[in-house]
Order: C-alpha cells, then sequence, then structure tokens
C-alpha cells in the first residue's frame, strides 16, 4: 500500500487474466483485476498533461481520502 493505505498501480501488459475486468474507451484499454474492481467502481481515469508535467489522474469516489500525491487512498 502507499501512504494513505491502498495505492494505484499501472503496469503495460501484454496478455490478460480471464477474471480481469476489461474496459475500452477512445482507443485505451484499461484492465482491472477482480480484487480491485470494489475499490475503483466509479471511478475517473483521465490523462492530465499541464506545467507541472502530465500524468494519470484519478477521480475515485469511494476514497475518503488520499495523499498529496495523489498515488494512494483510504475508504
Amino acid at each position: 500500500g502507499g501512504c494513505s493505505g491502498f495505492q494505484y498501480k499501472f503496469d503495460l501488459v501484454s496478455d490478460r487474466a480471464e477474471d480481469d475486468l476489461v474496459l475500452e474507451k477512445s482507443g485505451a484499454t484499461v484492465l482491472i483485476d477482480p480484487v480491485s474492481v470494489q475499490y475503483m467502481e466509479g471511478s475517473e481515469i483521465d490523462f492530465v498533461d499541464d506545467l507541472i508535467g502530465s500524468a494519470f489522474k484519478i477521480n475515485n469516489p469511494v476514497a475518503t481520502a488520499s495523499c498529496g500525491c495523489g498515488t494512494s487512498f483510504s475508504i
């Protein structure tokens, strides 16, 4: 986990597990393992490119708190 408990993790993968949740939109594919689905329900994943840099930003309604860097959260 991260400093707030759970941690977001991004990996580039070439294959998926049979039980992964597969989400596709605008040419992008996201896989979520079955254990993590409950913690990501209702989340929005966005790619932000601004003066500070570029990164994925996750708006997670399940999270009750998150760390300052945005890579971990608690429920």
